[in-house]
């Protein structure tokens, strides 16, 4: 009868929701969100901005070509650079497609377009931040650091800026007053500290939630919504209105959806991007079981884009299987197994 008991009681432990989740959700497939990588037209110039200016550490660098590569990512004849770039306990991939060369972000661009994508990156004094940036000349996005107000209590005291890299990709650097974000964001050892999330624009959260909750498996961990003047000064979008939600893996920064409640003329990825057009972004989704992470997603919300999971011939980054998969809206995201 105990051993009944036990057995039951296990059972329960096993199927109890987290409080984030649906109560019909599957346990996580995801056990973390990795690397965030992003194709450049240039690692070399990159590499100097990305250390230089945001205090980045290069931890690798390897170039990869061949069947497999053409066939995880839908490159053919592709020779690929990739540079590790670590940032307290978060990493960046930087991508130069040494062959084919892709197409430049388009010069348009817009924060509620689609293909916008960008990582936070926390700071310990956004005053001092925001000097080295201007110091460094960065195209600005935002006019200047905007502090988002108080009566949004998830928010309220939030300071932010957006700004791009040299290839014109938007990034965001954020500053958590005592009491929001995770502790680790109260350092003042460093003046960068590390990335907290991704952010993707997204065209319906319901739809997104999908993807990333239910085929995927990753958490919600936060929901807003946020307007107003600074809101509007901080996309650079004039009556911004948006919905916001965060979802997280057990490990790794989270993946924000930003979706533009106003205005809703944001533009849709294009329907031939690929890997090495500069305004990609991929997210790097880590499990133990490509196979049955590849079951989950195919059919559902989101999509595979490789041909199937791919194994590669060696570990040069880190991984033995993965396969690419676009969500919803066309964001890329490579789901990798060791």
């Amino acid at each position: 009868m105990r051993r009944a008991a036990l057995v039951v009681l296990a059972a329960l432990v096993l199927v109890a929701p987290a409080p984030s989740r649906r109560a019909d959700a599957v346990a996580p497939h995801v056990s973390a969100v990795g690397a965030i990588a992003v194709t450049v037209a240039s690692v070399e110039r990159s590499i100097t901005f990305y250390s230089d200016v945001l205090g980045f550490e290069k931890v690798s660098d390897v170039e990869v070509w061949g069947g497999d590569w053409e066939r995880l990512l839908g490159v053919a004849g592709l020779r690929l650079r990739v540079v590790g770039m670590r940032l307290g306990d978060e990493r960046i991939e930087l991508m130069e497609y040494l062959t084919p060369r892709g197409r430049p972000i388009p010069a348009d661009s817009r924060s509620h377009d689609r293909w916008f994508q960008h990582v936070a990156i926390i700071v310990s004094d956004m005053d001092r931040a925001y000097a080295r940036l201007r110091a460094a000349g960065v195209d600005h996005v935002s006019p200047a650091p905007q502090r988002l107000p108080d009566w949004n209590a998830k928010a309220g005291g939030i300071r932010a800026f957006y700004f791009k890299d040299p290839d014109g990709h938007a990034l965001e650097v954020l500053w958590f007053p005592p009491g929001k974000g995770a502790a680790k964001w109260q350092r003042r050892d460093a003046l960068f500290l590390g990335i907290d999330h991704t952010a993707i624009v997204v065209g319906d959260t319901a739809r997104s939630l999908a993807c990333y909750r239910d085929a995927l498996g990753l958490v919600v961990a936060g929901e807003s919504e946020n307007w107003g003047p600074e809101q509007e000064r901080l996309n650079n979008v004039a009556g911004a209105r948006l919905r916001i939600t965060t979802l997280r893996a057990p490990a790794g920064p989270g993946i924000e959806f930003l979706e533009y409640l106003a205005p809703r003329d944001g533009r849709p990825v294009a329907a031939d991007a690929r890997p090495n057009d500069l305004v990609h972004w991929q997210t790097t989704l880590m499990t133990a079981d490509t196979a049955a992470m590849e079951r989950a997603v195919r059919g559902g919300a989101c999509a595979i884009a490789s041909a199937a999971v791919v194994a590669t011939r060696g570990r040069e980054l880190g991984f033995a299987r993965a396969f690419l998969g676009r969500d919803p809206d066309g964001h890329a995201f490579q789901v990798t197994e060791r």
